[in-house]
This record gives C-alpha cells, structure tokens and sequence, in this order.
C-alpha cells in the first residue's frame, strides 16, 4: 500500500509528534511525506518528498497573529493551483494532520484521507469549549482541512477515537529532574517584551524560547534562546514549571511529566481557547495576556505547587493502527 503523510508545517507540535508517528506508519506500506506551512522551527529527520508553504498562519509579537503578514504571504490562487496539481492520486492512502492542500485533493478526487491530529477532536460536542465561540474560527476547524473520517488526540479521552497526547519518545526516556529555572515558550510573544516582563519578578531564573531571536542572549538571570528541539526539551524535562502557550503539544509534555504549567493562550485562535478551556478544567491556571498586571498572577503560580495529576500511555501505535484501518475499509468499499 502506498501512503502518504501529509504534515501541517505552522508551528513545531506537528512535527514533533511526527517524529514518532512516521516510523510505526512506515509498518503498513510505502511512505511519502509531505510538509505545508511556513512557521516550523524544527526539521523532521525524515526525507520530506513534498513541501510547500500551503495556508500558514504567522505568529505576531504581542500575543496574536500576524494577520497582515499572513494576508501577505498566502495566495489563494497558488494554493488552489497546489490542490489541483497535488498527485494524491499516486497514494492509496492519506493521512493528514490537519493539512489543507491535500485534504482537499483527495476530497475532490475521492482519494481516502483519514485525519490523525489534534484540531480533529475539537469537532466533537463532548470537548470543553471556550465561553465565546469565534463563528469564523468555527468555519475554519471544519472546512481548513476537511477529512472523510479521523482519529484525534486530546488532554482527556472526550469521545470515541480520540486519544490521550502522543508524547515524543525522547520526552518518555529523558531524565525528569528539577533544577531552579522555568521553562518559556509562547511564540506568538517577542521575547523584546517578555525580557522585561519576567525581569520584574525578583529572584527567578527563566530559559525563554523564542521564535524572534535570532542568538541566544541574558539579562541578569534571564537566558533567551533560539528555538531548538533538543535544547528546549533539555530545558522542560529540568524545570521547575512551564510558561507556555495554550498549544496542545508542548501542555502536553509539561503535564506529563510532572511539571507546573501556567497557559496563556494566543488571541483570535479558536483552537487554543478550545485547549485552554481543557486545561483549565484539569486544574491548569490559564492567563488571558502577558501584562505587567499578570505579574502577580505569575507570582502566585510560582510560589504554589500546583501539579496536575495525567496519566499518558504510549497509545501512538495503537492510534495510527486505528487510522490506517479506517482508510483500509474505505479502500475496500471503492
């Protein structure tokens, strides 16, 4: 059987669950991988046969999006031309997180396409959700990347086909210890404004991840860092807590392993909000913003030992067997 894994390229959670979803695919026939998006920081270790910059979101420096830049830099003309040409056709199979270019392709040349994701499991009633619903970032949650049938992954096992998070095996054998820094990464925030923020807050070391510098820097007993996979999971699996995001994956790895974790989640993106209201019904504190008035807020996550009890299997095998079953039965019923 010839599959394809088609990867969404916008920030670097995709592709970190990748890693560990491409060998144990790689089981059930001949793989192809095809990446879309512009906002990565990491690389796959595996050859990539297609890429492209596909419908990215980019991140902005005060807590958003860049919507300018993202209006800037996507041509619904070049993706339309990418879904029309795309070779879907060559592959029995697709899996896709959440990737629109060939969601699409297959949607329009009934080519089976199984969604295995985290976005899959907000279509579910059964998820928490934020008190405002954004209708236009609903219309995006089913319509960006539209799938025949899916497997998802959530904080919690809400529904039927939906599983706990995958958690990188490098994550599962690191050693768990606890030194004196906490562990930043909210990439949607320069780190120009977290610097001073944080240095506010006396007697506290931090290790901030930021997608806007460009060579790592310190200020008193702050140490800013380019983002790196290796260097930041260094840095989480050594922490005494993580400020974060209200993605799912870098949550989910801080949840795992035992670590305090304070959220804040990116203005105008519904997933995060969906995420965030999760996590928050798990115990999780959640900010709205990064503002001198969250000092205390901050403050007050530091000096409690609020950890949240998970408890995340290796459930990735079991989940990718589930999705290539689906588009099997599919296939079969062509």
């Amino acid at each position: 059987m010839k599959i394809l894994y088609a990867i969404q390229g916008t920030g670097n959670g995709h592709l970190a669950r990748a890693e560990d979803i491409i060998p144990i695919l790689k089981q059930y026939g001949d793989l192809d991988l095809f990446v879309s998006g512009a906002q990565a920081d990491i690389k796959l270790a595996y050859p990539v046969k297609y890429k492209s910059k596909g419908l990215s979101f980019y991140f902005g420096k005060s807590g958003g999006i860049d919507f300018v830049k993202t209006f800037r830099h996507n041509s619904s003309k070049e993706v339309y031309k990418e879904i029309k040409k795309f070779p879907v056709e060559k592959y029995d199979l697709v899996i896709n997180d959440f990737e629109p270019v060939t969601a699409w392709a297959c949607r329009k040349r009934d080519i089976p396409c199984v969604g295995l994701s985290h976005q899959s499991s907000l279509l579910s009633p059964k998820v928490p959700k934020p008190k405002k619903i954004d209708p236009v970032g609903e219309w995006v949650l089913h319509n960006y990347a539209p799938v025949d049938s899916y497997v998802s992954f959530h904080f919690n096992r809400y529904d039927k086909n939906m599983f706990t998070p995958v958690i990188r095996e490098a994550v599962r054998k690191a050693k768990n210890e606890t030194k004196d820094h906490y562990t930043v990464y909210l990439p949607s925030y320069d780190d120009k404004k977290l610097v001073p923020l944080l240095a506010k807050i006396n007697n506290v070391r931090w290790h901030i991840f930021s997608k806007h510098a460009k060579k790592p820097y310190h200020v008193g007993k702050l140490s800013v860092y380019p983002v790196n996979k290796d260097e930041f999971a260094a840095s989480m699996t050594s922490s005494r807590g993580v400020l974060c995001g209200a993605g799912f994956e870098t949550p989910a790895e801080a949840l795992y392993l035992g670590k305090k974790l304070l959220v804040v989640p990116m203005k105008s993106q519904l997933e995060q909000h969906y995420n965030a209201a999760s996590l928050k019904q798990l115990g999780v504190p959640v900010l709205k913003k990064m503002k001198k008035k969250s000092i205390e807020k901050i403050i007050e996550w530091i000096d409690t030992d609020a950890h949240v009890s998970v408890d995340y299997k290796d459930i990735t095998a079991e989940a990718v067997e589930m999705a290539v079953a689906m588009g099997t039965r599919k296939i079969g019923k062509q």
